[in-house]
């Protein structure tokens, strides 16, 4: 190699390209100095705002990364290098990774709604999809939980915005449920007062809204009184499980039974009679069913379908059937017809003859009555 002429070619480079490297240094200082500038100046505007502070770290990190590129590609271009080339290569990149992190993507999306709209909180106790526990992390792909049995679970965004997510903590109060079943022939009353005096004997229940029990469903083996008090969130397992004992407790010192399942059985003495019908199942009278013009589609598709198995023979002898069956229809028609026209005939010529008789009568009568007339005249 010849080490004098490659120091020759980077002296020379030097000497026509002083200035360019002169800008390139004074826009890589002036970059550096203007991106800490505005981080620090947006850190301080977020951190007076009520922006959750993994949204203010997404915001600064997504500026970072602008503000960056932006320096890359004008110090590449004081160097002489093309930046549309450079652009489109990035461009590709970006759609490229975009489609094969589209879930990802989705995710980080959810994440920032998840967080803009304050749907929970670290600290929180949620159920969603089966699954429950208390909020420990929350970031823009995925939520952590800690179980009761302090089992770990990461849950991606897009599940829990997409599911339903009941949210255990949302408030400062919680109201504590209970359904207990007595027998049948307890106190009502007495069983109120016990329940009610159970929960106002516990000091992290509230006395306003006051502790409440009544009767709600009359069982197959019990009576069920349904009660309820309220407590702060985080005393919500405590109060529980004091007032299922308490209230076991003062139910056996109070003669209170609590009853098993119970199942009526009766002996039937008497004889059973089943009424019945002496007479036998009438023989069957098939209906009678006018037949359906064939449609000349259904025709077709019966000539040509793989099913009909019929040789061409017999299809010509029930053409010929058919035929004549018509034929006979047509005839019978027509005898019908002349029969009608017989009959009309035969009406009509019968009402002539009556008619004829009528006068004749008529006539007779005239005849008579004049004879009559001529009798009295000649007496």
């Amino acid at each position: 190699m010849d080490w004098a002429k490659i120091w020759n070619d980077i002296c020379t480079y030097f000497k026509t390209n002083a200035w360019n490297i002169v800008w390139f240094f004074a826009i890589l200082i002036v970059g550096i100095i203007v991106i800490k500038v505005l981080l620090a100046v947006v850190r301080k505007i977020l951190k007076h705002t009520r922006m959750e502070k993994i949204a203010q770290q997404f915001i600064c990190t997504i500026l970072k990364f602008i503000l960056w590129l932006i320096l890359i590609l004008l110090l590449l271009s004081q160097l002489g290098v093309e930046i549309t080339g450079i652009l489109t290569a990035f461009s590709a990149v970006i759609l490229a990774v975009g489609m094969a992190l589209q879930n990802a993507i989705a995710n980080v999306a959810n994440g920032i709604i998840i967080i803009s709209s304050h749907m929970f909180k670290k600290g929180d106790y949620i159920i969603t999809n089966g699954v429950e526990g208390n909020i420990t992390d929350i970031n823009f792909m995925f939520t952590t939980l800690i179980t009761p049995d302090n089992k770990k679970i990461t849950i991606p965004n897009s599940s829990l915005l997409n599911g339903n997510v009941t949210n255990l903590g949302a408030y400062p109060r919680r109201r504590v449920d209970f359904t207990f079943s007595v027998a049948y022939e307890s106190d009502v009353e007495k069983v109120k007062k016990i329940v009610t005096d159970v929960m106002a004997s516990n000091g992290k229940v509230y006395l306003d809204p006051a502790p409440f029990c009544r009767l709600k469903y009359l069982s197959a083996s019990s009576i069920d009184f349904f009660a309820n008090c309220w407590c702060d969130n985080e005393d919500y397992w405590d109060v529980y499980y004091y007032i299922m004992e308490n209230v076991y407790n003062e139910f056996k010192r109070k003669n209170i039974s609590v009853p098993y399942n119970q199942l009526e059985i009766r002996e039937r003495k008497d004889k059973v009679t089943m009424p019945i019908i002496k007479d036998a199942l009438p023989a069957r009278v098939e209906k009678v069913r006018p037949k359906k013009d064939e449609n000349p589609i259904d025709a077709i598709t019966k000539i040509f379908s793989h099913k009909d198995k019929k040789s061409k023979k017999e299809r010509k002898a029930e053409a010929k059937q058919d035929k004549a069956e018509n034929k006979e229809i047509k005839v019978e028609e027509k005898i019908e017809v002349k029969v009608e026209e017989k009959n009309a005939k035969t009406s009509k010529s019968e009402n002539k003859k009556s008619t004829k008789t009528q006068k004749t009568e008529q006539k007779t009568q005239k005849a008579d009555k004049t004879a009559s007339k001529s009798k009295k005249t000649a007496k």
